[in-house]
């Protein structure tokens, strides 16, 4: 792109990607922001009220919904209704340019407007289109995406709180997250096809799929031993200590992993005889002589506070830790030098936001632009986008 109208190249591993982002709510939003973190210049299009999650409050900074400032620094926004046959023309031209597109309509849904992956790659056979839905584009394609439902359908919630008490969903919206990654990493994939052959590529994501593969060990239980797993409470089925366990004032997490973390454990708590112990000795012995073994602990734990326990373990190489409010997380975040927060925007537009999670030696996330206000750049995305074709996109 030349013209001074069209959106700016930014530095970063993709920079001079364009990015249409048709998504709305969280999976799709997260993946684009992280797509901008990195250097793409994405263009979030949305309609005449804006994304849902502008009005998803409380908590609010000012009179912007959290959840929105959350998930779209970093784009530029334009109002769009793809009823509107000049709106729709402008959409379609932003797709015909668009190195990526994403989005998480209804599967089949942006068809009658000529946004479907066919439609958009006959006039740019380049484009990589990610679609993210709940439960696919086959015979679940009718069926609404949301975390929620997906969390219970897919067995989660059957893993979730106290063993006798009711199933419980995540504290997020775990699966939408996930679903968001797996499409940022579809994205790259292509363009990594793309640079090497040209074509371009339908990435299809879905909260079913990635629900599946995020269980990972009570997936493979079911899958390849014929277990069905069930909820434990903050136990974990096949490692032990792994779970809180209390102390003089508050509960620690202790992750004993491996026999080796154990000796150390057993150690600093007083009682090296019980590493030599051949009850538990390994850890299918630990695991399955839990009720036996954590007495023992707790009896020692309950001699010294959480953080004194902390940081006794942790010098000793025993994976353990508090269990924190949000505010605790972010300041152990600081503690640790991995400074989480970052500001982006400048005067009354700037935002505080987590810091992007992966870290570049050479081409580091950059947080050029705020969450946009609705429309904020409309004037000058549809001024490029109707003037006549740039050969340099």
């Amino acid at each position: 792109m030349t013209d001074d109208t069209a959106p700016e190249r930014g530095g970063g591993p993709l920079s001079g990607v364009l990015v249409a982002d048709f998504s709305r709510v969280l999976a799709g939003p997260y993946a684009t922001m992280l797509l901008a973190d990195m250097g793409a210049e994405v263009v979030k299009v949305e309609g005449p009220k804006g994304d849902d999650t502008r009005t998803w409050t409380p908590p609010v900074r000012g009179d912007v919904s959290t959840y929105y400032l959350g998930v779209n620094r970093g784009k530029r926004s334009i109002a769009l209704d793809l009823r509107d046959p000049g709106d729709a023309r402008v959409a379609r031209e932003l797709a015909r340019r668009a190195d990526v597109l994403v989005e998480n309509f209804k599967p089949g849904g942006l068809a009658k407007y000529g946004l479907d992956y066919t439609a958009v790659s006959a006039a740019n056979p380049g484009v990589v289109y990610a679609s993210i839905s709940g439960f696919g584009s086959g015979a679940g394609r009718d069926v609404p995406g949301y975390d929620l439902m997906v969390q219970a359908m897919s067995g989660l919630m059957s893993l979730t709180g106290d063993p006798e008490g009711p199933a419980y969903r995540a504290g997020i919206s775990v699966f939408d997250v996930m679903a968001g990654n797996h499409a940022a990493i579809g994205v790259l994939a292509a363009l990594r096809h793309r640079d090497a052959t040209g074509q371009g590529q339908h990435v299809e994501v879905n909260l079913l799929s990635s629900a599946l593969t995020g269980l990972v060990n009570h997936s493979s239980a079911y899958v390849a031993g014929g277990v069905v797993p069930y909820r434990m409470g903050n136990a974990h089925p096949s490692v032990f200590p792994y779970e809180p366990l209390p102390t003089a004032d508050n509960d620690i997490i202790v992750a004993a992993g491996n026999d080796g973390q154990f000796r150390k454990l057993c150690e600093v708590l007083g009682i090296p005889e019980i590493a030599d112990d051949p009850r538990f000795a390994r850890n299918a012995d630990r695991t399955a002589r839990r009720e036996e073994l954590r007495p023992v602990l707790v009896g020692r734990l309950a001699t010294r506070g959480a953080l004194e326990w902390f940081e006794l373990l942790v010098a000793a190489g025993v994976p353990c830790g508090p269990i924190n409010t949000i505010d605790g997380g972010f300041a152990m975040a600081e503690r640790f030098g991995l400074d989480p927060v970052v500001e982006v925007g400048e005067g009354d537009r700037a935002v505080p936001t987590t810091r992007h999670p992966i870290r570049f030696s050479a081409t580091p996330a950059a947080y050029r632009l705020p969450p946009p206000e609705l429309d904020e750049h409309g004037d000058e995305l549809r001024k490029w986008l109707t003037q006549e074709e740039d050969d340099d996109v």
